[in-house]
């Protein structure tokens, strides 16, 4: 099943800042404004058995709607975003990294997109600063994918790594696809800046990489599953104590509501439709079955709710925050 991809077009138009959102008049009372000169908190924390989990915020991102469903008729995607009461053309979605606390392993998953890729993102550094962790302290750095809002924040400004007394880990797939020689010119030309990134970023001086496979711990308690196709070696990641599990879809699920009620509608994105439906169903049928709790990485902040099986569909159930 191809795929279309993103646009050069698609891929220069992400917003540097939200502007409000356009919705027919029957919606208005939906749409929520920025806060103004008040921040909002980057960060929410709660326990999931004997770990201590914070969800850090490292912004947001703006995409036209056209990069949803692509594989659907254009109306029914426009219908159903207006019907959820979101902007049938911009599509602001949220970037929640998970830092666990787990015996003597402290896991920062995905490292933002720093400084290189879009103005309303790149703040998870000083949203951990916020939230009282030392970036000092962090043990692992787990990768789930080599887009750029998940792994261009590995540099800083010297091209060294960002956090270099860490332990850094992806999967080995991803990491032989992005290094394959030749990949950048293999690459469709309007993604070739993805892979020079994706390069670039995993041959950051400091940092050594561990390679992953299916299943694997990378410390007791946290464990990576392979579900590939938004790209070829893509890996959820599980956390397990005390009996309690959540689950980090990454990118494998992107639309809190999209790719539940639609988990056949893939995004541009998505490097391989069948397979990112495939691993999706999967993920939402084993947290579904098994009730484990998930975190959407791209889901409104933090991201972190249940997943409910209706028929042939999905719904994501939030869950409630305890102050």
């Amino acid at each position: 099943m191809p795929t279309p991809r993103p646009s050069r077009r698609d891929i220069l138009t992400m917003a540097a800042a939200a502007p409000a959102l356009t919705l027919p008049v029957a919606a208005q009372s939906a749409v929520l404004a920025a806060p103004g000169s008040q921040s909002n908190a980057g960060y929410m924390r709660f326990t999931l058995g004997d770990a201590a989990i914070t969800i850090v915020s490292d912004g947001a991102l703006v995409l036209p709607t056209s990069g949803l469903g692509v594989n659907a008729d254009p109306e029914e995607v426009q219908a159903f975003l207006t019907r959820y009461f979101l902007s049938p053309e911009e599509n602001y979605s949220h970037t929640n990294h998970m830092v666990i606390e787990l015996g003597d392993a402290v896991v920062l998953v995905d490292v933002g997109s720093g400084n290189r890729f879009v103005d309303t993102a790149g703040r998870l550094m000083d949203n951990l600063s916020a939230a009282g962790i030392d970036p000092d302290a962090i043990t692992h750095v787990l990768i789930t994918h080599a887009h750029p809002d998940h792994i261009w924040g590995i540099r800083d400004d010297f091209d060294e790594a960002i956090l270099p007394d860490a332990a850094y880990f992806m999967g080995r797939a991803e990491h032989d696809f992005w290094m394959a020689d030749g990949r950048v010119s293999s690459m469709p030309t309007e993604l070739q800046q993805f892979a020079v990134g994706a390069v670039n970023s995993i041959s950051v001086e400091g940092a050594e990489w561990t390679l992953l496979d299916d299943g694997q711990e990378i410390a007791p308690g946290i464990r990576v599953i392979a579900s590939p196709g938004h790209t070829p070696g893509h890996m959820s990641v599980v956390v397990e104590s005390n009996g309690a599990q959540l689950m980090a879809l990454g990118d494998a699920l992107t639309h809190a509501w999209m790719n539940f009620d639609r988990p056949d509608w893939v995004n541009a994105f998505d490097m391989d439709a069948e397979q990112t439906v495939a691993s999706r169903k999967r993920l939402l049928d084993m947290a579904a079955a098994d009730r484990i709790a998930v975190l959407g990485y791209h889901f409104p902040f933090p991201g972190v709710g249940h997943v409910m099986a209706e028929g042939d569909a999905y719904r994501f159930v939030p869950s409630v925050w305890r102050w």
